[in-house]
């Protein structure tokens, strides 16, 4: 299960929005071994494409060497759907190279991309590992101190 503060959610929601009709794409970074979304970091879509992402190379580099000095991973990763379902496509799969991380989508098709859209957002979170699918529960709350104490 995907546990997410309601204010990362809400983030990543207003920046599929922001970047539609491209495709949105970021992480969310936590310390090392903690599985907690912390920080928030949204990244250029290099391809600047609606049916395709592609994290820019020196920036995922100067990001990973950030995480890597400060002991910390890509908890989620994330990008949006702007025609489809939030599901991960075969190239989506084919590029999930994070066996620990949350990959993230969510969907901005049917309006969903209009800050004036109240319907509900497809936002869904996969575990996709040696090019397997599980799709897995999210929790939003208003804070990890919420879930302190849970097993």
């Amino acid at each position: 299960m995907l546990v997410i503060e309601k204010a990362t959610y809400e983030a990543i929601v207003a920046h599929a929005r922001k970047d539609h009709p491209d495709e949105a794409c970021g992480v969310v970074i936590g310390p090392e071994g903690s599985d907690r979304a912390e920080r928030f970091v949204p990244m250029l879509n290099a391809a600047m494409s609606p049916t395709y992402y592609q994290f820019d190379d020196e920036d995922w580099k100067q990001l990973y060497n950030e995480m890597w000095d400060r002991d910390e991973e890509a908890v989620v990763i994330y990008h949006s759907h702007t025609a489809t379902e939030a599901y991960p496509s075969r190239t989506d799969i084919d590029r999930a190279q994070e066996p620990n991380a949350h990959y993230v989508l969510v969907s901005t098709r049917g309006g969903a991309h209009s800050q004036s859209y109240d319907g509900p957002v497809e936002f869904r979170s996969y575990r996709i590992v040696g090019g397997e699918v599980t799709e897995e529960a999210v929790r939003v709350v208003g804070s990890y101190a919420e879930t302190e104490g849970e097993h």
